[in-house]
């Protein structure tokens, strides 16, 4: 069989879940090709989009958190949202690429194509099967726009989050949000630090900041950097696609042993292998892998919209902890992580609540369903 997965490059999650169902699919025997759509209209205009995200959420994530409340109140109180009308234009593009390659299923991990191809059906093209893919532990707004033959989502405690905004109950499918396959490779600790040149006898902390290098990591470094027990940790710090951010901790905290200070890394799930525990903005695919992971996990400061309610999620079912300032960000990582029966009782409520089977589980269920 032959996959289309379509994203956008609005933060690395919805890339990520595509190209873990990517491998996936590959991994199964079956075709799957990934792509952001809107370079269908050209990468120029991919590029000013994902730029306008991204130039968002880093200068003032505040007004893309206003910007989401008044999504939420636009996608309770219209039946054609402004998202959907500007959707629609990409119908123009997709058509004639799909008239030309055929697909067995098109899956979406982004609300955009999901809009476009809900459009084209409406106006009677011909298309085959298509799924939403949800990627945060919300129901974000516009989705029930959307008309997809079915979806996924992350847990069934959102079933009632996403039939309240009238998607039918029928349509989904709690699964999980999938993650790449590699995190399950069986790989020990020690051998993913060899690989990966870390420290064998020290505790390792892992500090995500996402693609967009979000998260106030240079407030978290800065606090590690004033512990007096800084020498019992090896901190590898990820700042993503956020140049500015790894030019100034790379000149403050380079030439410390304490610091390893990294841009973008293809080797994610062995950095996850390797440490003791993480430190992540609440993103979607970040949290879920962490919690695949089995790592203790301490969110940071969200993005607000999707990501405070991810961090709530996580936090109510005991899957992370979270404080309000950097210090006492600090102060409850290193708390936990000497405490043995909190360890083992959010393993317990990650174990219980993100299944390591969900990406194989997508697969199949969409294999079973395009079948019949």
């Amino acid at each position: 069989m032959k996959f289309l997965i379509l994203s956008c490059k609005t933060g690395g999650g919805h890339d990520a879940a595509a190209n873990a169902l990517k491998l996936q699919f590959e991994k199964m025997g079956h075709e799957a090709i990934v792509f952001d759509y809107l370079t269908l209209a050209g990468e120029k205009v991919a590029k000013r989009v994902a730029n306008s995200y991204v130039n968002l959420v880093k200068i003032m994530p505040n007004a893309f958190g206003q910007l989401y409340k008044i999504g939420m109140y636009v996608s309770k109180h219209t039946k054609e949202s402004p998202i959907y009308k500007a959707n629609k234009k990409m119908a123009k593009y997709l058509t004639p690429y799909l008239k030309e390659h055929h697909y067995d299923a098109i899956l979406m991990t982004h609300l955009f194509p999901a809009e476009t191809l809900t459009y084209m059906q409406r106006q009677g093209v011909k298309l085959p099967p298509f799924i939403g893919v949800a990627t945060d532990y919300t129901c974000t707004p516009f989705w029930e726009e959307t008309n997809c033959d079915f979806y996924i989502i992350p847990h069934e405690l959102l079933m009632n989050d996403f039939t309240s905004r009238g998607i039918p109950v029928e349509k989904l499918y709690p699964i999980g949000i999938p993650f790449s396959p590699k995190l399950l490779n069986r790989i020990s600790k020690e051998e993913a630090r060899n690989e990966l040149n870390l420290q064998q006898t020290k505790k390792i902390i892992l500090l995500l900041g996402g693609s967009m290098g979000a998260g106030k990591l240079v407030k978290l470094v800065k606090k590690f950097n004033h512990r007096k027990d800084k020498q019992d940790y090896q901190i590898v710090v990820i700042c993503g696609n956020n140049k500015r951010i790894y030019f100034k901790l790379t000149k403050f905290y380079g030439q410390d042993k304490s610091f390893l200070i990294l841009s973008h890394t293809d080797k994610m799930d062995l950095y996850l292998k390797a440490c003791d525990m993480i430190y992540t903005k609440p993103g979607g695919l970040s949290s879920t892998e962490a919690a695949a992971a089995r790592l203790p996990l301490i969110h940071t400061f969200p993005i607000p919209g999707c990501e405070t309610e991810n961090k709530n999620f996580f936090n109510q079912l005991g899957m992370s902890i979270s404080a309000p300032k950097a210090e006492e960000l600090v102060e409850v990582g290193i708390d936990l992580l000497e405490n043995k029966g909190e360890l083992e009782k959010m393993q317990e409520a990650q174990e219980k609540n993100v299944y390591l089977d969900a990406t194989e589980k997508i697969a199949k269920l969409v294999i079973q369903k395009i079948s019949h």
